[in-house]
C-alpha cells in the first residue's frame, strides 16, 4: 500500500512539474513569437523610412537637374519645364534676387553725429563720403545727412528724395551704424538745446577729428557739423579711409529708382541717335558769382554777379579780381574755350553733345561759338520733350 501511495505521490508531483514546464514553455514561446512579430514590424518600418528618404533624395536631385538642364533638354515637351501658359523661365526671372546684407559691425558707440550738407549736389555727395569715413573712424552713430535747402537753387529735396536711403544704411552696416533719425531720448536732448553745432576746419586730416571732434562728441553726446564741404583732406589719409570714401560714393549713394529710370531713358534716347558726348559746363550764374570770374561778360552781367555774391553771407570772398583769378587758372572754361578744347581733342563735329548743366549764363549769346563748332547740341529738357 505504501509503495502504491508513494508511487502515486511521485506521479502527481511529476504531473505538476510537467504542467508547470508546459505552461512556462508556452509563455516563453508566446513571448518569443511576440518579439519576433515586433522585430519584423520594426524592420518593415525601417525599410519604409529608408525607402522614403531615398525617394525624396532622388526627387530633389531630379528637380535640381531639371532646373539646370530641363529648359534645354526638354524644350518643346509638354512637361513641368515648358508649360505653355506658365513658362518657368519667365516666373524665375520675375522673382527679385535675394539681397545678402553684410554683417553688422559691433562697436561701443561714442555718440551721435548730425550732418548738414552745403553746396551743390556734387559738393554734398563728396561731403557725405567724408562724413561716413569720419563717423566710422570715430566710432559714432551717423544720422542720415540733411541736404542744403538754402543754396541758390532753393531745392527742398530731402536725402530720401535723391538717394535710396535704405540701401545707404544697409550697405554700410558693416562699417558704421546709420540711423534715419535720433532715438527719442536723444532727440529730447536736442530739442532742449543740449547739443553742439559747429563748423569743422576745412581740409583737416583725420587726426583733427580724433583729437578735436571726438572729445566734443563724448562730452555733448550729440554734435552737429553744419558745414561739410571740403572738411576732410584729400591726400595723406589712411588707405582704409580712402577705400571707404570710394565705397560710399560708388556703391552706397545710389539714386532712387525714379531718378535711375529717368537716366536710363535719357541714355536710351541718345543712343538711338548715335554716338554722344556728355559735357558738364560749369558756367551757371551761381558758379560765376561765387568764383568772381566775369571774363566775356558785359557790365550789366558783372554787376548782377557782384550783387549775388554779396547776397550770400557764407560766400566769404567778396572783392575778387577776375583777371588775376583767370591767370591763376581758377576760373571755369567759357563755352568758347570749351569748343577750342573739343576741337583740339579731335571730337567729330557731328557727334551729339549732351549739355549736363543748368542754364548757361548769357544764354544763346554765350553758347553760339560752341553751337557753331558742334551743331548737334542736346539739352536735357528738349531731349525728353521730343521723346514724349
Amino acid at each position: 500500500m505504501c509503495r502504491v501511495e508513494e508511487t502515486s505521490g511521485k506521479c502527481d508531483y511529476r504531473k505538476q512539474c510537467e504542467m508547470k514546464i508546459k505552461i512556462f514553455g508556452e509563455r516563453k514561446v508566446e513571448k518569443l513569437k511576440n518579439s519576433m512579430v515586433s522585430r519584423s514590424r520594426m524592420k518593415l518600418w525601417m525599410i519604409r523610412a529608408i525607402t522614403t528618404i531615398l525617394l525624396w533624395t532622388c526627387f530633389a536631385q531630379l528637380m535640381t537637374l531639371g532646373e539646370m538642364f530641363g529648359p534645354r533638354l526638354l524644350k518643346g515637351w509638354p512637361s513641368c519645364f515648358s508649360h505653355p501658359e506658365l513658362p518657368l523661365v519667365a516666373e524665375l526671372s520675375s522673382i527679385p534676387p535675394k539681397v545678402i546684407l553684410p554683417p553688422k559691425r559691433l562697436y561701443k558707440n561714442n555718440g551721435y553725429l548730425m550732418v548738414s550738407c552745403n553746396g551743390g549736389l556734387n559738393q554734398m555727395r563728396a561731403a557725405i563720403c567724408d562724413m561716413v569715413a569720419i563717423a566710422r573712424y570715430l566710432n559714432v552713430t551717423l544720422i542720415v545727412p540733411e541736404l542744403d535747402k538754402t543754396s541758390f537753387w532753393n531745392d527742398p529735396s530731402e536725402f530720401q528724395d535723391i538717394f535710396d536711403v535704405d540701401h545707404f544704411i544697409t550697405s554700410l552696416r558693416d562699417e558704421v551704424r546709420i540711423l534715419k533719425e535720433l532715438p527719442p531720448r536723444v532727440q529730447q536732448r536736442v530739442d532742449q538745446g543740449m547739443f553742439l553745432s559747429m563748423q569743422p576746419i576745412s581740409w583737416s586730416d583725420i587726426s583733427y577729428y580724433f583729437h578735436q571732434i571726438l572729445p566734443l562728441v563724448k562730452k555733448h553726446k550729440v554734435v552737429q557739423l553744419n558745414k561739410t564741404d571740403a572738411r576732410l583732406a584729400n591726400n595723406e589719409l589712411p588707405l582704409e579711409i580712402q577705400k571707404l570714401r570710394c565705397r560710399v560714393n560708388f556703391n552706397a549713394l545710389r539714386f532712387t529708382s525714379q531718378i535711375e529710370e529717368l537716366g536710363r531713358r535719357v541714355v536710351k534716347i541718345l543712343r538711338e541717335k548715335g554716338p554722344f558726348l556728355v559735357l558738364h559746363l560749369r558756367y551757371e550764374i551761381d558758379m560765376l558769382a561765387f568764383s568772381g570770374c566775369t571774363h566775356g561778360c558785359n557790365s550789366g552781367e558783372e554787376e548782377e554777379l557782384t550783387r549775388m555774391r554779396y547776397a550770400y553771407p557764407w560766400w566769404k570772398e567778396k572783392v575778387i579780381n577776375s583777371e588775376m583769378k583767370r591767370k591763376e587758372g581758377l576760373c571755369p572754361l567759357t563755352p568758347e574755350e570749351t569748343a577750342l578744347v573739343l576741337k583740339a581733342l579731335g571730337i567729330d563735329r557731328n557727334v551729339q553733345i549732351y549739355i549736363a548743366a543748368g542754364e548757361i549764363y548769357g544764354g544763346e549769346r554765350r553758347m553760339a561759338p560752341l553751337a557753331e563748332a558742334f551743331p548737334n547740341l542736346v539739352k536735357r529738357r528738349l531731349c525728353l520733350f521730343h521723346q514724349t
